[in-house]
């Protein structure tokens, strides 16, 4: 374990803001999350002040954090599980500080298919479970099959089931009724030894075009090339203009919302989504019906208000995505802040439609 006072946090969130916290333990092994969810804990139970991250690219800082920031040993940690029979599919158990886009690089490498849409992707397995990242039609809910973690209340290491982690659009209960209840030392991936391609999202098929590559002649390595190409045609190197990626979620919207936006904005971008929606408010186990909603790109709304490529000050929003806010240099988290709240406000003024950060603000 390794312990670092008054640390700065300035290269360690992918936006460059330069805020402190009293300290910053980088744990290696479970027995050192074992020993840390011990040492939180107060003579009455409850856990000191502490922040949990991973790679600091879903993270906006405000302003100093004042108790601990435990975070991951940042290695390639990767155990392949394949049983004892021949199997469709290969298991890949990942240590939660390992870095999402190479256990993608590897995992097509090796033949074990499944996450080619998600390349490229900046942060840690550990995030991955939290934030139920997706991209290009996959979500990371579609390939994890369990958490293991230390509760911090008990100081127990235990194994979460994906099917209890109540995963949803960029949501997951890590984020909400379990946030900062958990420290997750390992995610486990389940993939294919099939190619099965995921084309329908996005420019992907117009890419296949402009590369001349016919489906039945892609492999997943061009599909990963291909998925890396239009990612980093987009958006910005947060080594280069700091940013944490999309900072809004896309909305989702009922049938009836939808039509009323084609009534006023005919060349309104929606995708459909498949809702489960209970018939048991409150429940977790009631009965569910499906209803047919609308996801609507957050990006064309925001550009449709003009902010694309609008610069405030020292933040902006960047000029080939209008989803992305940037950090010019030298920008607060309060700067940042103060951008998202205008454009907030001038996409509900436009389109009567909240939007939200994907980000996390601390």
């Amino acid at each position: 374990m390794i312990r670092l006072a008054n640390y700065s946090l300035l290269h360690n969130n992918t936006f460059g803001i330069d805020q402190k916290c009293d300290e910053f333990i980088t744990f290696e092994s479970i027995d050192d999350a074992v020993e840390l969810a011990h040492e939180l804990k107060e003579n009455d139970g409850s856990t000191r002040s502490f922040l949990i991250l991973g790679g600091g690219s879903n993270l906006l800082l405000t302003k100093d954090f004042h108790g601990k920031v435990l975070t991951a040993d940042k290695r390639f940690d990767v155990e392949v599980i394949t049983g004892d029979q021949p199997s469709e599919s290969v298991l890949l158990r990942c240590w939660a500080g390992t870095t999402f886009d190479e256990v993608v690089e590897y995992a097509v490498e090796q033949g074990y298919y499944g996450m080619e849409n998600l390349s490229l992707i900046p942060g840690e397995c550990g995030a991955s479970a939290v934030q139920n990242i997706g991209a290009y039609g996959v979500e990371a809910k579609d390939l994890i099959t369990k958490i293991e973690a230390v509760e911090l209340s008990s100081d127990k290491v235990v194994t979460i089931g994906a099917d209890e982690c109540g995963y949803g659009y960029r949501q997951s209960r890590f984020k909400q009724d379990w946030r900062d209840k958990f420290l997750i030392t390992h995610v486990t991936y389940r993939l294919s030894r099939r190619f099965h391609p995921h084309l329908e999202y996005g420019n992907i098929r117009e890419m296949l075009t402009a590369w001349e590559i016919e489906e039945g002649d892609l492999t997943a390595q061009m599909l990963r090339c291909i998925i890396i190409d239009i990612r980093r045609a987009k958006l910005p190197d947060p080594s280069e203009l700091g940013n944490a990626g999309s900072f809004f979620m896309n909305p989702i919207v009922d049938k009836e919302v939808l039509d009323e936006l084609k009534e006023r904005f005919p060349d309104v971008r929606f995708f459909e989504v498949d809702s489960s929606i209970s018939n048991d408010t409150g429940s977790q186990t009631g009965n569910f019906y499906h209803q047919k909603r609308y996801k609507i790109p957050a990006g064309w709304m925001i550009d449709r208000c003009g902010w694309k490529g609008r610069r405030v000050g020292k933040v902006g929003v960047y000029e080939k995505q209008a989803l992305v806010l940037v950090n010019y240099g030298g920008a607060t988290g309060s700067d940042v802040v103060g951008l998202m709240h205008a454009i907030q406000d001038d996409v509900f003024t436009k389109f009567g439609i909240h939007i939200y950060p994907e980000v996390n603000i601390r």
